[in-house]
């Protein structure tokens, strides 16, 4: 998991961690290799975390705000699990930060988000392509899944899914789940990986 000042670094919040992490490739000769997946490479785990999966503990925390990365998930979060569990929500965003470490997918979180969202429903999350126009209704709702993408962006949660890529809600029973790595089942959504073991293939 990256640490907290990689991910703010990440969300264009601190530019001096993304220049040590470049040095550090350089001198790994890594040249070429985009700067969010080096710093997913060149961190160590974050292992303290303060967080609770409560609602009180979400609402105890200060308003969130952040750069272009931080809003997408946050939107991410409104539109894919707002009625989830706040574990789940901190899970689903896991998912997101798994691909954005994922050389399969865009090594930055607006581009995870908004990948394959140039034809209706042929999009990685529904809510970019669905031809509806992306209107937060509850901001209640909102305010807090906020708090947790900012949560998330500063490293601050624990490893929820294993490394999980892709998730599905429990009503439906996607193809590809029969040939991904199922790694945890919560709240109404079930995770899995590739095949591969870690989310850095």
């Amino acid at each position: 998991m990256l640490t907290g000042t990689q991910l703010a670094a990440a969300d264009g919040d601190d530019t001096a961690a993304t220049g040590d992490a470049l040095r550090k490739a350089e001198t790994r000769g890594l040249r070429g290799v985009s700067q969010a997946r080096l710093e997913g490479l060149l961190s160590e785990p974050n292992l303290a975390t303060d967080v609770s999966f409560s609602r009180s503990w979400v609402d105890a925390q200060p308003k969130a705000k952040g750069g272009a990365h931080w809003k997408c998930l946050s939107e991410a979060l409104y539109f894919e699990a707002r009625g989830e569990t706040v574990k789940g929500q901190f899970a689903v965003a896991e998912v997101i930060m798994n691909r954005v470490r994922s050389a399969r997918f865009p090594d930055n979180v607006c581009g995870v988000i908004n990948q394959g969202t140039g034809k209706r429903y042929q999009c990685q999350f529904t809510y970019t392509c669905d031809g509806n126009p992306e209107t937060i209704h509850e901001p209640r709702a909102f305010e807090r899944v906020s708090k947790v993408a900012r949560a998330v962006l500063d490293g601050r949660a624990p490893d929820l899914t294993k490394g999980a890529t892709h998730y599905h809600t429990t009503a439906v029973r996607p193809q590809w789940a029969r040939v991904y790595t199922k790694t945890a089942a919560i709240g109404v959504h079930v995770f899995y990986r590739h095949t591969f073991r870690t989310a850095s293939n």
